[in-house]
């Protein structure tokens, strides 16, 4: 087999593997995770907002004491957002990123993109989110 061949069914492999994680199961539950997180702000559940977080950002804040003050100081669009639609499901640096596209309860549009990451049990948590300037995108 030839060096190309053998390249070219690599990325053919890699693509079959990004695909699968975009299948519509994955799909439905990572957009559960972030309902469910987002309706735990809403009742001020810390507990059960910190549930939803990867257990790499459950290390980082130790505590849902210590998340939800972060969550409350920096989060505020989705932590009481006005409106909610979700956008897009795509990969960014290896990881699913699911967008989030929210009104501030100041009335400002904002795209969250969380940054999700699969458990050896196949559930899926929030590993990460961060907040940019809306993008165009289809209502």
């Amino acid at each position: 087999m030839s060096v190309r061949l053998l390249a070219a069914l690599a990325v053919l492999i890699a693509l079959a593997s990004v695909a699968r994680a975009h299948d519509a199961s994955d799909r439905a539950a990572i957009r559960g995770v972030i309902e469910s997180q987002m309706r735990a702000f809403q009742r001020d559940d810390g507990e059960s907002a910190f549930s939803f977080a990867s257990p790499m950002i459950r290390r980082m804040f130790g505590s849902a004491e210590i998340f939800m003050d972060m969550v409350r100081q920096g989060y505020q669009p989705v932590y009481r957002p006005k409106a909610v639609e979700f956008g897009d499901l795509e990969e960014i640096a290896g990881q699913l990123a699911q967008k989030v596209h929210v009104i501030a309860p100041d009335g400002r549009p904002v795209t969250a993109v969380y940054i999700m990451t699969r458990l050896p049990d196949g559930t899926w948590r929030i590993d990460g989110c961060y907040l940019k300037a809306p993008e165009q995108h289809q209502a």
